[in-house]
């Protein structure tokens, strides 16, 4: 039996290629997104590991930062002098390290990253764990000089004599560069600017006794575990935050963990769609093979091969193919993160290639997933093959299925449906986000299946209609074209479900992320009433500079400043809210629209005052005149009352948990420092929106980093980082649509071998090629679209379901996308046209005799 499995493994391995293409690719995606994540954490463990002081002290955090305020941290500089006399201390040194500057050219030009790395400004004091070395030019000595990365300073063109602008939180100035560092290390892609110490404090904090941290060296014998503890005597224990050298790396190392963590799930969910899709191609391969060979497991069984035997027979083809598949996508996710470790390296961020890490897990998990995914999916049609009898096989008796009733598909399908249909109606029907996305995920997924269980269910219906018109266009050809179609349905609906998965996922996102467009559109129509919004390109704070500027550009009139800063609110219910709130100008109500169920801005901006969300409000038991405990950045708290509560789809504060927000006056009282995130901006008496818009960019030349938007503006910019996610989806749909077309031309090529007898007698009775082709082509098309509509309706149920969970958030908006819809619908036909020319092509090249005479 094993002679026997190996001589058809090889004798079959043309037909098996597609196969396993569709497991390369999923291998690829899973070994290339583990290696290349591996890799990243490594070199950043590496990088923070040996460059992190023995032991750090930081300003406490009390409140994560979701939303950036402005603020920057402090302690005192002189806690390094008092920390340098304890025992056990080699040195200590007051660190300075802002990322909320920009740098520009003589030209006004950003000379800082474009992919969302940050600007750090930050002092020259290295040490022998400094990741830089000067290697041009000498280091900074007083306010006007500067040193660069050269990294930046090659990307930018920037050399030594230049002279650049530093536009930081206190002010802006002008420096000479006279230095540029190399990095001995990883160059995370950030763009360095460094000052000698003392300008730093005083250009970038903007006070000569602050620092943003102090760096603390042990002494020989001395571990960090102890000297930390010796600090935190020194200190108080609970005044600073003090971490060692390992726990300093480990919390940048988490810092940057999500930007890490997004790039592997993505890749992990294009290996996801590549299993999925891939596992519909196996089946069908597999199906088609063993009908294909149904004698000769006949004559094996016949020869004493008993059931058990036939199936491992089988399954033993799917593993070496699942080996041989592994091994390959193995090979390729080597190069696929070679690849992405190239891209980022363009994009500012030194790796190395050289240090790509391939750990154990990584082929572990290529192996697993190739073989059981393999293996896994040929199980159905190695048992259905073991079932046959040796009688109905050598009567040449199809086993693949074709007459056999499809009742335990509709029992099952039916159940499942059922299920998925109640769980996507309690989605609709919730009223708490949380559960309604949990039925949400869980309707999803139990319609994806059942579709795919009971699809061969709907294939006579559906392909009835859709290829109705095929006897009428084509005549005799549309018609065999079309009964070819339905002569399997299991075949059909399992064709088309690998398409029909990719365009399921592509229908619901287009009709959520076109009502998540029209709903933002709505919201900014009904809340913003500014002619101009003031903001930075990423949302990020810009220097008060920037806010006079505005105010004195010629035809402002009023000119309204927002900031925010995170909060802790303590509720009446006892729970403990971490959420942004909002700070506001008096006369928000000029700028903008809001809708109060109680009160009104005046009241929500007096000082001491505040205004939450309703629905917030009364889900943890507020009313207007309660008292808040709100604690803010910086450890500082306070009591404010509950002066108003809105009724907005999506409250003020960019949709932020409680819709909090209250006057600059509070803001300033409690947490001061903070820098302005927006300004929204009327025209003055007798100057027209267009001149002020001319005068506003005229102002902010200077200042790069911050854009001037009207209301169609900011609709784009919102419509644009809608689109990101949409452009992933697109991805994946393509990946779903190489592998579906993959099956197609498996599908085909095998058929076209199965009805060799018939294709001969065809062409003998005087069936031209070109009518052959064009049979096949019909066919083919007709399968894609018919995976195309089942995707579509499935999808659009999802899309407006997802809605409805969005509806509970404020994006209420409903718009189904279709010209999309008609878009892919036409592409899906193309895309059976493209699958069939191979297939069509080996067709219409048969010698007629030889077909005739093909057992």
């Amino acid at each position: 039996m094993l002679k026997a499995t190996l001589r058809s493994f090889l004798a079959h391995k043309g037909r098996l290629v597609l196969s396993a293409l569709a497991v390369v690719l999923s291998v690829a995606f899973v070994a290339g997104s583990l290696i290349f994540s591996d890799t990243l954490s490594r070199t950043f463990d590496r990088l923070f590991a040996s460059t992190a002081p023995d032991v750090t002290v930081s300003p406490k955090e009390n409140l994560d930062e979701a939303i950036p305020s402005g603020m920057t941290a402090t302690v005192p500089a002189a806690l390094a002098q008092r920390l340098d006399r304890i025992d056990g201390v080699a040195g200590a040194r007051a660190d300075v390290g802002v990322e909320n500057i920009t740098v520009v050219d003589k030209d006004n030009e950003s000379v800082g990253p474009t992919t969302g790395a940050p600007t750090i400004g930050s002092d020259w004091n290295p040490t022998e764990r400094t990741p830089l070395e000067l290697t041009s030019g000498r280091a900074p000595r007083g306010p006007s000089e500067a040193m660069l990365d050269a990294e930046t300073a090659d990307g930018k063109d920037v050399k030594i004599g230049d002279t650049l602008t530093v536009i930081a939180a206190p002010g802006s100035f002008k420096v000479e560069i006279v230095g540029i560092a190399t990095f001995t290390t990883t160059n995370p892609g950030a763009a360095l600017v460094f000052l000698d110490p003392e300008s730093a404090r005083e250009k970038l904090l903007g006070d000569p006794t602050a620092a943003t941290g102090i760096s603390v060296d042990a002494a020989e014998g001395v571990s960090d575990t102890e000297l930390k503890q010796r600090v935190a005597t020194t200190l108080g224990a609970d005044r600073y935050d003090y971490r060692t050298a390992d726990e300093q790396a480990e919390s940048s190392l988490d810092q940057l963990g999500g930007f890490l963590d997004v790039i592997k799930y993505v890749m992990l969910g294009f290996a996801g769609i590549a299993v999925l899709v891939g596992v519909f191609l196996i089946v069908n391969t597999f199906s088609m093979l063993i009908a294909q060979r149904t004698r000769e497991l006949g004559l094996l069984r016949a020869l004493g091969a008993d059931r058990r035997q036939v199936r491992r027979s089988v399954l033993t083809e799917a593993t070496l193919l699942g080996l041989v598949g592994s091994t390959v996508g193995l090979a390729t996710g080597i190069g696929l993160a070679a690849a992405l470790i190239a891209l980022m390296n363009t994009l500012g961020m030194n790796i190395r290639a050289s240090e790509m890490v391939i750990g154990w897990a990584t082929p572990v998990a290529a192996y697993v997933v190739g073989v059981g995914v393999t293996f896994v999916a040929a199980y159905l049609p190695a048992r259905r093959a073991a079932g046959v009898s040796p009688m109905a096989a050598l009567a040449d008796a199809e086993i693949a299925g074709i007459g056999r009733p499809l009742r335990t598909r509709a029992i099952v399908g039916g159940t499942v449906g059922a299920l998925g249909a109640a769980a996507l109606l309690g989605c609709v029907t919730a009223s708490e986000t949380g559960s309604a996305a949990s039925l949400l995920a869980l309707g999803i997924v139990l319609t994806l299946l059942a579709t795919v269980i009971a699809g061969p269910l709907l294939v006579r219906p559906v392909i009835r209609v859709l290829g109705g018109a095929f006897p009428a266009l084509f005549g005799s050809i549309g018609r065999m074209s079309q009964r070819n179609a339905l002569r399997n349905p299991r075949r059909t609906g399992a064709t088309a479900a690998a398409l029909m998965v990719g365009l399921a996922l592509v229908g619901g996102m287009s009709v959520a992320s076109a009502s998540m467009t029209d709903s933002f559109d709505q919201q900014i129509d009904q809340t913003l009433g500014a002619d101009y919004v003031i903001q930075n390109t990423n949302f990020l704070p810009f220097p008060q500079e920037v806010t006079d500027a505005v105010r004195d550009t010629e035809g402002a009139g009023l000119v309204v400043r927002a900031r925010f800063t995170p909060v802790a609110v303590r509720l009446p219910d006892g729970d403990r809210v971490e959420t942004t709130a909002a700070g506001y100008d008096p006369r928000l109500d000029e700028v903008a629209n809001i809708t109060y169920a109680e009160g009104d801005t005046a009241a929500a901006l007096a000082a001491g005052r505040m205004a939450m969300d309703r629905d917030f409000a009364r889900d943890h038991g507020v009313r207007v005149g309660s008292a808040i405990p709100v604690e803010f950045q910086g450890g500082r708290t306070g009591e404010l009352t509950v002066g108003a509560l809105t009724d907005q789809d999506q409250a003020e504060g960019f949709g932020t948990q409680g819709g909090l927000y209250f006057g600059l006056g509070t803001l300033e009282r409690f947490a001061p420092g903070g820098q302005d995130s927006a300004l929204y901006v009327n025209a003055a008496s007798g100057t027209s929106a267009d001149d002020l818009r001319t005068s506003l960019e005229k102002t902010l030349d200077p200042y790069p980093q911050v854009q001037v938007r009207d209301l169609a503006d900011y609709k784009e910019l919102v419509h644009d980082q809608i689109a990101v996610l949409l452009y992933l989806v697109y991805a994946l749909l393509g990946l779903a649509i190489v592998i579906a077309v993959l099956g197609v031309v498996n599908t085909l090529a095998l058929s076209v071998v199965e009805r060799t007898r018939e294709i001969g007698l065809l062409r003998a009775i005087g069936l031209a090629r070109r009518q052959l082709r064009r049979m096949i082509r019909l066919e083919s098309v007709v399968i894609a679209v018919f995976g195309a509509v089942l995707g579509l309706a499935l999808g659009l149920v999802w899309g407006v379901c997802t809605q409805q969970v969005l509806a509970l958030q404020g994006m209420k908006a409903l718009a189904i996308p279709w010209g999309t819809i008609v878009a892919v619908v036409v592409g899906s036909a193309v895309v059976g046209v493209v699958a069939a020319l191979l297939p069509a092509l080996r067709a219409s090249r048969m010698n007629v005799l030889a077909a005739i005479a093909h057992e």
